[in-house]
């Protein structure tokens, strides 16, 4: 979807005619494609207060963005009763520990691939803005391979590291690789994780049958 203009809304809503609609963002969206929404189908605004399957016994809740919510959801939902790891790969890094009680304690951000390989243009005087591959060597041959190199393999390793700590630390351990750039890190990474790029919406329909029984 390009926007969230009504005019947009209303042709998905002809399209697929949905029973059940869900949003789930960090910013304001179109008033009057909310109010279209609550008026053409069953629709829920996912937040802190929304009802979910597992508790958030954090310092604040309301400050947990909606993404990691949805993740969270996924990862109880397809994996319960595991200690899960959702690394989603998006603007940011996120790392979402879920234990196996269903209780989402947190875990940390990074910047993302996109945000990284910008950075190093923008914050310098020479160094080119470099576009996001998979194929990177080992040893850069060039100042775009090195950068290259540098940001999608040192991400790998920062997963792989922060991965081997939790494994050390849980028993029943599992993890779960979503979001855009599975593609440029997924081969890259020590072990095999199970990769869904489409595990976020998964979470945010369990959510919105929660929400909308």
């Amino acid at each position: 979807m390009q926007d969230d203009l009504p005019g947009t809304i209303e042709s998905l809503l002809k399209r697929f005619e949905p029973e059940q609609s869900i949003l789930s963002s960090v910013i304001n969206h179109n008033a009057d494609s909310v109010a279209l929404l609550l008026k053409r189908t069953q629709f829920h605004q996912l937040n802190h207060l929304s009802r979910l399957p597992f508790t958030t016994p954090v310092s604040k809740p309301q400050t947990i963005g909606a993404d990691r919510l949805a993740l969270a959801a996924a990862a109880v939902h397809y994996f319960p009763g595991k200690n899960n790891l959702v690394i989603g790969l998006g603007s940011c890094i996120t790392y979402n520990f879920i234990n196996k009680f269903h209780e989402f304690l947190g875990g940390s951000i990074s910047p993302g691939l996109e945000m990284r390989l910008k950075s190093v243009h923008q914050f310098t005087a020479r160094l080119p803005l470099v576009k996001a591959t998979w194929n990177v060597p080992l040893i850069g041959y060039d100042t775009n391979t090195n950068i290259s190199s540098g940001i999608v393999l040192g991400i790998a390793k920062e997963i792989d590291g922060i991965v081997d700590e939790y494994s050390e630390r849980f028993s029943n351990f599992n993890v779960l690789l979503t979001g855009g750039d599975i593609v440029h890190l997924g081969s890259h990474l020590k072990k095999k994780i199970f990769a869904d790029p489409e595990l976020i919406f998964k979470g945010l329909y369990a959510i919105s049958k929660a929400n909308n029984p």
